[in-house]
């Protein structure tokens, strides 16, 4: 009887690991559930405002990849795991499987009050293009932007789209011979936004805030938000529009299962990608919580290299055999602002920071069309 893997989510990590199944094994199963048979490439979510991508330049149908790989697609949102990770429960009905691969991502913390008042650009499309339409739609004023984090979980972050839309916009507003109407403001609880990229890209980033005339409020708790203000510990931002990135928690599902689950509510996991207790079940990307050095990151690079490191393991694991596989932490990140872009680099080894040049904008876009060539055309 063939085996079947069920693989939740339909992200980065989701498709590396359908490549990785089936560069080892072209007959067992695979089942993918997702409420959608498409996939959005987050990290260009930054060009939409500007108008140098579209939303339809970002959104893969993943129809033929899917029958190119023999993959059957279930429709549905998951609500629960049961019976150790065999069952995946869904709004359309149970999946059952002898592994699994949680991929699903995380969720963002919407706590703060009036944080419905934001624009949270990694939401996806219409995020994205509802901060384009606001811009567009404004003549002078100001615009906030900021990130929060998960103060149990510090990993849980996404600062670095933050920094690509604040020196995107500046950019932006220069080209259309506006910023001078502008205020533009960033803000953030941590006293040195960027530290997991390093003290030297730290200066760097504060240095280009400075150079173009962006005015921070750091190092102040956030306490909430209204539709013209931003309200923190030391004090009130007024403006009149606000970009922000809240921390990252696990997925909705994840309290609906009996796996272990983070301080900060993401699935447990060690460094083979497995969930300790539970056989055959694994994580891969912001769903979950590996151990680390404290600047680990969360990005679509680490999932992939998780993911790859889970389905070598997993598959070993359905043949009896040990887990021995793990994954490297490499932060890798051109921070774009548009016409340019700064390189830092990261292992547990060596850290690496580029200053801003054109040549790695251009860099930025060539490997957007690399890794999206083969789920376009398969």
């Amino acid at each position: 009887m063939t085996q079947e893997i069920t693989i939740i989510g339909a992200g980065f990590a989701a498709l590396t690991a359908i490549k990785e199944i089936r560069k080892h094994n072209k007959n067992i199963g695979i089942t993918l559930v997702a409420p959608k048979a498409e996939f959005i490439y987050l990290p260009s979510l930054i060009w939409i405002p500007s108008g140098q991508r579209t939303g339809d330049d970002l959104r893969i149908n993943l129809v033929a990849f899917f029958n190119k790989h023999n993959v059957n697609f279930y429709a549905g949102t998951v609500t629960a795991i049961q019976d150790g990770g065999r069952t995946v429960v869904t709004d359309n009905g149970d999946v059952k499987n002898d592994a699994l691969l949680i991929a699903s991502g995380g969720r963002f913390i919407k706590k703060l009050p009036g944080i419905e008042n934001t624009i949270t650009i990694c939401e996806g499309i219409d995020a994205a293009e509802k901060m384009r339409d606001r811009i567009k739609s404004m003549d002078s004023g100001t615009i906030s932007l900021g990130f929060g984090g998960n103060p149990k979980e510090p990993s849980a972050m996404r600062g670095g789209p933050m920094f690509e839309l604040l020196f995107g916009l500046d950019t932006q507003l220069r080209q259309e011979g506006r910023r001078d109407k502008f205020k533009i403001v960033f803000f953030s609880p941590a006293k040195k936004p960027g530290a997991r990229l390093g003290e030297s890209a730290v200066k760097g980033i504060l240095s280009e805030i400075k150079k173009r005339g962006i005015e921070t409020h750091l190092g102040h708790k956030m306490k909430g938000f209204t539709a013209n203000k931003i309200t923190t510990e030391g004090g009130e931002i007024d403006t009149d529009l606000i970009i922000f990135m809240p921390g990252m928690t696990g997925p909705n599902f994840a309290a609906n299962t009996e796996m272990p689950l983070s301080p900060g509510g993401l699935i447990q996991s060690n460094m083979n990608c497995s969930v300790e207790g539970f056989e055959h079940v694994y994580v891969a990307g912001d769903a979950g919580s590996f151990p680390g050095p404290d600047w680990k990151p969360k990005q679509a690079h680490m999932a992939d290299l998780q993911a790859v490191a889970a389905i070598n393991n997993m598959l070993d694991g359905l043949e009896g055999k040990a887990a021995t596989h793990t994954f490297k932490y490499e932060l890798a990140c051109i921070i774009d602002s548009n016409n340019k872009g700064t390189l830092a680099y990261r292992t547990e080894k060596r850290t690496l920071v580029l200053p801003p040049c054109r040549i790695l904008h251009h860099i930025k876009k060539v490997f957007e069309w690399w890794y999206l060539r083969g789920y376009r055309n398969p």
